[in-house]
């Protein structure tokens, strides 16, 4: 089985590829990822011993039904629209995105306090979130030392690699 890490590496890969679509079968595993607009949709699932080579696979039905992450000027103009909320410049704050695909959690348990909200400060070694990948929980950090302007993604929302997460004023 491969290592979170390695998995990493080999989405950064084919997301910076001419690539459409890469499988990757070792030792039971089986590692399938396709791009579609933009967008890495990967799914791993064990293969069984004395299966034949079919593996059920759940996809969209077409593009379109892959959720992509909204640039931030889109989120923000719907807040606008939403809650006369006033636009932000972001050109000056940094993005903390999402390292891989997988899903968002706020907090460590869903008893706890959640680690940072708007307002919040951190430094670059705090953490803000955890992504879990193939029930594997990584710790986000925050990259920068700074104040948290705006939370991107929802508590259990899934996220895709390189989704921002966080926008951060920067001291």
């Amino acid at each position: 089985m491969l290592k979170v890490q390695e998995i990493r590496e080999l989405i950064k890969l084919v997301d910076h590829s001419s690539i459409d679509e890469f499988v990757y079968e070792n030792e039971g595993s089986k590692i399938k990822m396709k791009k579609y607009t933009g967008t890495t949709v990967t799914s791993v699932q064990p293969v069984p011993q004395a299966a034949a080579e079919v593996v059920p696979v759940i996809q969209p039905a077409s593009p379109a039904a892959v959720s992509t992450p909204a640039p931030v000027q889109e989120l923000k103009q719907e807040e606008a629209n939403n809650v006369a909320a006033t636009p932000v410049d972001t050109s000056n704050l940094h993005k903390i995105t999402s390292p891989m695909v997988g899903t968002f959690y706020a907090s460590p348990t869903p008893e706890a306090d959640v680690y940072v909200k708007s307002g919040s400060v951190v430094t670059k070694d705090s953490i803000v979130c955890i992504v879990e990948a193939m029930k594997l929980f990584n710790e986000i950090e925050a990259e920068v030392n700074g104040e948290i302007v705006e939370v991107l993604a929802k508590n259990g929302q899934l996220v895709e690699y390189g989704q921002p997460l966080f926008l951060v004023k920067p001291e």
